[in-house]
């Protein structure tokens, strides 16, 4: 069994994950007051509007329990693979799927329709820098959040399991 995880995740993750799922990918917000009840604030990325923003489903073994679990994350496409970014809104706290991936690395992801085997691994020093600083561009919040956490946002790059 899995279940969803992440900010409130009572109700508002599966809607996100149901509405990922049928839209190959694609979600969309439906209000400002789920980003005022605290949930991620999305990117307003111009030709997104109609389809929703492109996320990513990643799945993981609960490091203390062992319960696979599911967050739906923002993404940035680096080569073959994936990065995400442990913002946790501002939190001082990395958020429970990077534990959970840097003790279980092998997972799988759901890009579009797919479901991919991957690997999970943090990025350090230039490759770090490098990533940050793009998705910061396209998503300034996230700046801001890095700020406010007094931690250094994780990078992780999911990488296909079947790489060489």
């Amino acid at each position: 069994m899995t279940e969803a995880e992440g900010p409130a995740a009572g109700g508002w993750n599966e809607r996100i994950i149901a509405e990922f799922r049928a839209n190959a990918g694609y979600v969309r917000w439906s209000s400002e007051e789920e980003f005022a009840a605290g949930r991620p604030v999305p990117p307003r990325l111009p030709g997104f509007e109609e389809r929703g923003l492109p996320l990513i489903l990643v799945h993981h073994i609960g490091a203390k329990t062992g319960r696979e679990r599911i967050s739906p994350l923002f993404f940035q496409p680096v080569g073959d693979g994936w990065a995400v970014f442990g913002t946790n809104g501002g939190s001082p706290r990395h958020p429970v799927w990077y534990h959970n991936l840097m003790a279980n690395p092998r997972t799988t992801a759901e890009v579009g329709a797919e479901r991919v085997e991957v690997t999970a691994r943090l990025a350090e020093g230039v490759e770090r820098e490098r990533l940050w600083a793009k998705e910061v561009a396209l998503v300034p919040r996230f700046a801001e959040f890095e700020a406010a956490s007094g931690r250094q946002v994780p990078v992780v790059v999911l990488e296909p399991a079947d790489r060489p």
